[in-house]
């Protein structure tokens, strides 16, 4: 379990995480998501310990990380895959890693398998591909067997069955009681893979919920009508206290009406219908929507 508690980093003049409280539980996938900027990074470098928090307080299973020995075989952490020595072997690499946190070296070749790159273990890491490198540091990542995982934007790079087998391994992970922490900027990603989201923005918590109380309360429902005389059903509509956004002449989104009741109405004021059709925005657009203040740059605006 992730314990954090009014955690603060500041730089300067500048907050890049701003009282944030909120807990990461086992047995769930849990999505860190938030704007590029927004402080994802840096939180979970407190997590780790690699940045020290200006207030606040952060706890892995009611201990800070840094005061333990043998951290891998705590936490395991993938928050840059390209921070890697080139030059060495995928091999050697988790070897180090292995004698550093005295990790038995079999476990080397076990999660090199695990992770698809048995085959690619003796070659230079310079050479592979970000795909690969983030299957390497997700191997880092399960060396110790460890029952916190942490990981920083994980599908970069990945092919499609690359992006199925690491959902599949979340959720591996968390039905065998772990606590896994994901981070992404992509709600798609999380979509797919989270059980609970943690949304933040400009530092600041937005949202601390499950997935499925998240879509209730973002994701819009809405219903595409077209009709030749339109006009006729769009004060009926407004009338019973739907919103109707017309589109053109013949063609509106209403929210507020489901869209068996729009087909009653018009079949009450003899509108005949050329459409019907029940809308949900994607969980994509509602995160949109919710960060769309705290996105650090937006296209588009003028320097």
């Amino acid at each position: 379990m992730i314990e954090i508690e009014r955690l603060t980093k500041r730089y300067g003049a500048t907050t890049a995480v701003d009282q944030l409280t909120f807990t990461v539980r086992p047995g769930t996938v849990t999505g860190f998501l938030g704007p590029n900027g927004a402080g994802k990074s840096t939180t979970l470098r407190m997590i780790l310990g690699l940045n020290t928090p200006t207030e606040g307080s952060v706890t892995v299973d009611g201990v800070p990380f840094a005061g333990r020995p043998r951290g891998l075989r705590h936490v395991g952490a993938l928050l840059d895959a390209g921070d890697v020595h080139g030059g060495r072997s995928a091999k050697a690499h988790l070897s180090a890693l292995a004698r550093s946190n005295r990790i038995p070296l079999g476990r080397v070749d076990e999660v090199l398998a695990e992770v698809g790159l048995g085959k690619a273990a003796g070659r230079r890491i310079g050479g592979y591909s970000l795909g690969m490198k983030q299957r390497l540091g997700i191997a880092g990542a399960l060396l110790g067997d460890p029952p916190v995982l942490l990981f920083d934007e994980p599908l970069n790079g990945l092919d499609p069955e690359g992006v199925l087998w690491v959902r599949g391994l979340f959720r591996r992970l968390a039905d065998e009681g772990r606590t896994v922490f994901v981070s992404s900027h992509m709600m798609a990603e999380m979509e797919h893979t989270a059980d609970r989201l943690v949304v933040i923005g400009r530092g600041r918590l937005i949202a601390d919920e499950s997935l499925a109380e998240f879509s209730a309360r973002n994701a819009r429902s809405s219903v595409a009508v077209r009709a030749p005389e339109l006009s006729l059903l769009v004060d009926a509509l407004r009338a019973e206290g739907a919103e109707v956004d017309l589109m053109e002449p013949q063609f509106a989104i209403v929210t507020g009406m489901a869209a068996e009741r729009i087909g009653e109405l018009a079949h009450r004021h003899k509108v005949v219908l050329h459409e019907l059709a029940s809308r949900t925005s994607s969980l994509e657009s509602a995160f949109m929507s919710l960060t769309a203040d705290s996105i650090e740059y937006p296209a588009g605006e003028a320097r």
